[in-house]
C-alpha cells in the first residue's frame, strides 16, 4: 500500500534515469507534464507522445503491449491523468501483459489546469486500486535509487507493473515534444518496422 509522505523524488532526475536504463521500451505518456519530462529526457521515435487524450494513455499503451507482445512498454503519465483513466487499470488487470509497466508521475495535483490538488493528495490510493484491479506488481517509488530495481523488473518484462512515484508539486520549465500527432504516429510505426498509416 502506497502513502503520500513527504519523500518525494525529482521528476526530470527520475525519468531520465529510468528511460537510460531501460534504453529499448516503447514509451506512450500522458497528458502534459508527463510528455514534458519523456521529451526533456531524450526525444526518438519508440516516444508516443499522447497531447490531448486525457485518460487514453494506460489504454493505448495496454493495446501497443497486447500488439507488440515482444516489446517492452512504459507509460508514463501522471496521477490526474491515470484517476480520469482509472477504468482502463480493470482491463489492464484481467489482461496481464508482462511486458507492460505503468509508471505514474504524482504530485498530488492537476498541474495542466492551475495545480489544484488531485485526489491522490485527498485520499485517493492509486497503488490499491491498481490491486484491486488485479495487477501483479504494484510499488512505491519515493526516492531515486529505487531506479535500478525498477528498470530491473521492466527489463526483464517480469509482470504487469504499477509505480506509483511520489514527486515533488512544482512546475517545470516546459520542454515541448512534436504536436504533429500524425508525425508522431507515422514515425512510432516506423520504429516498429511498420508502414504509415
Amino acid at each position: 500500500m502506497s502513502e503520500r509522505t513527504t519523500a518525494a523524488v525529482d521528476r526530470r532526475a527520475f525519468v531520465k534515469q529510468l528511460l537510460t536504463a531501460c534504453p529499448d521500451a516503447l514509451v506512450v505518456t500522458g497528458l502534459g507534464s508527463a510528455s514534458y519530462d519523456v521529451f526533456a529526457a531524450g526525444d526518438r521515435p519508440q516516444n508516443f507522445y499522447l497531447w490531448g487524450a486525457m485518460g487514453g494513455a494506460a489504454a493505448v499503451g495496454l493495446g501497443i503491449a497486447l500488439a507488440q507482445p515482444n516489446k517492452t512498454v512504459i507509460v508514463i503519465t501522471g496521477d490526474g491523468e491515470q484517476l480520469m483513466g482509472i477504468g482502463a487499470l480493470a482491463t489492464i488487470g484481467a489482461q496481464q501483459p508482462p511486458n507492460l509497466n505503468l509508471v505514474i508521475i504524482d504530485n498530488g495535483h492537476f498541474g495542466e489546469t492551475g495545480m489544484q490538488r488531485s485526489h491522490t493528495s485527498l485520499g485517493t490510493d492509486l497503488a490499491v486500486v491498481a490491486t484491486g484491479c488485479g495487477i501483479g506488481k504494484v510499488i512505491s517509488v519515493n526516492a531515486l535509487d529505487q531506479v535500478t530495481g525498477l528498470a530491473a523488473h521492466i527489463n526483464d518484462r517480469a509482470g504487469t507493473l504499477l509505480a506509483q512515484v511520489f514527486v515533488h508539486a512544482e512546475e517545470l520549465p516546459r520542454a515541448l515534444p512534436p504536436r504533429d500527432g500524425v508525425y508522431v504516429k507515422n514515425r512510432f510505426r516506423a520504429a516498429l518496422g511498420l508502414s504509415p498509416m
